[in-house]
């Protein structure tokens, strides 16, 4: 550096405090691209006559940055950067045929070679398997092929992700299908319109095995919860029946020591009905939302029995609208017993009382359930003659097209 031209430099700092220095550098860090360099090649202009040099010396930025600016003031021209074509390119563009192997084996099939045999129909695909192919299969040597965490890259980039097993596809699906939705659809659209209306979902949880066993579940801690190391016999089942008012969120729970048979539901139902008649006085009608379980059908004498006769106990007029065979997971209720099991799988349900709390302490639409505990047992095999039955069926109003899938039962009038 010349002596004159490292005089002026110590001249312009004087003129600068080093405070004023320290605020402009701050200033330029917080903007980018054009605007930084504007700022700089103004800052250069008003206090360093124009230097890019003397930018570089008092206030650290680079020269060519600042020199870039003056020309973009001085043309009116801003130059645009192009981010996206820095940094290294992906595989799929320096490498294009690689893409082309791996999307060949990956695909469950080819429709180019009809006796096609993907390397995976006995092997988990994963990244390192999918690379491991490329040089079985397709020919690549090590030395070309990227790592197998890029190979992951690639497949998520194109939608081969890791997904979780989709319980979608019904054992049995019966022909009418279709209409069965398309009738629950109708049903539950009129009663929600209805204000003299309430239609509720019920059905049963698996039953909770009550004992210090492990249910695979997380929960925050400074350690982890011992559970027994084999899940044996447990002391004590509880069956779970649940009734959701769907429109309002109310969630009940009610704890059952039995099996869940026709009577078993029938009663908790009435129980439900005893706790809440006072909040639904302006109900005329009730439109129940079920699955087909055997305990359940509308060919159960026992349970049609019953039913009858709670319509009776109540002057309600039941509607009995049941969800296809095997399409249970559409009922409202099964959403209240996934958010359940993921609520209370990390405790140890080891007395009835713990999991009782661990049950009302969630919450469904930010509302906690009602929780209820019914020791009762009931005999099973419980079921009327065809002659019993008879009588029974007279009260019911089944659906002209659907008549296993839609029941209305009226009450005698007063």
């Amino acid at each position: 550096m010349l002596p004159n031209q490292a005089k002026n430099d110590e001249r312009t700092q004087d003129t600068l405090s080093a405070a004023v220095i320290e605020t402009i550098r701050d200033a330029a860090s917080k903007l980018t691209g054009p605007k930084r360099r504007q700022f700089e090649a103004q800052v250069a202009l008003d206090y360093l006559g124009g230097s890019a040099r003397k930018a570089q010396t008092v206030f650290g930025w680079s020269s060519k940055t600042v020199a870039l600016g003056l020309n973009e003031l001085r043309t009116g021209i801003t130059c645009v950067d192009n981010y996206s074509q820095r940094g290294r390119r992906p595989c799929e563009e320096t490498q294009p045929h690689l893409l082309e192997d791996i999307l060949a084996l990956v695909q469950p099939h080819s429709q180019s070679d009809p006796k096609f045999q993907s390397p995976f129909q006995y092997t988990r695909m994963t990244a390192k398997a999918v690379r491991q192919a490329l040089i079985e299969e397709k020919g690549w040597t090590d030395e070309q092929l990227p790592h197998a965490n890029t190979i992951g890259v690639i497949l998520n980039r194109h939608g081969y992700r890791s997904r979780r097993v989709q319980k979608k596809k019904p054992i049995k699906p019966v022909e009418e299908t279709d209409a069965i939705f398309e009738t629950v659809r109708q049903e539950n659209a009129q009663s929600d319109q209805r204000p003299d209306s309430l239609r509720i979902s019920i059905g049963t949880k698996a039953k909770v095995n009550v004992g210090p066993f492990s249910r695979r579940g997380h929960s925050r801690g400074a350690c982890a919860a011992a559970a027994a190391d084999h899940d044996f016999k447990p002391e004590h089942k509880r069956v779970p029946f649940g009734i959701l008012d769907v429109m309002g969120g109310w969630l009940t729970i009610l704890f059952g020591t039995s099996r869940e048979t026709s009577d078993f539901i029938v009663d908790r139902l009435q129980h439900w009905w005893h706790d809440n008649h006072e909040r639904y006085a302006h109900i005329t009608q009730l439109v129940i939302n079920l699955d087909n379980g055997p305990e359940l059908q509308s060919w159960r004498t026992q349970f049609m029995a019953c039913m009858v006769a709670f319509a009776e106990q109540t002057g309600l007029e039941i509607v009995l609208v049941y969800y296809p065979p095997y399409h249970s997971k559409y009922n409202p209720i099964e959403r209240c017993w996934g958010i359940l099991e993921m609520h209370w799988n990390g405790a140890l349900l080891d007395s009835i009382d713990t999991a009782c709390e661990w049950a009302r302490s969630m919450t469904w639409k930010c509302l906690e359930p009602a929780i209820r505990v019914l020791d009762q047992v009931y005999e099973t095999g419980v079921c009327l003659t065809k002659q019993a039955f008879k009588a029974v069926e007279k009260r019911l109003q089944r659906h002209a097209s659907l008549p296993k899938y839609h029941v209305l039962i009226q009450p005698t009038p007063a």
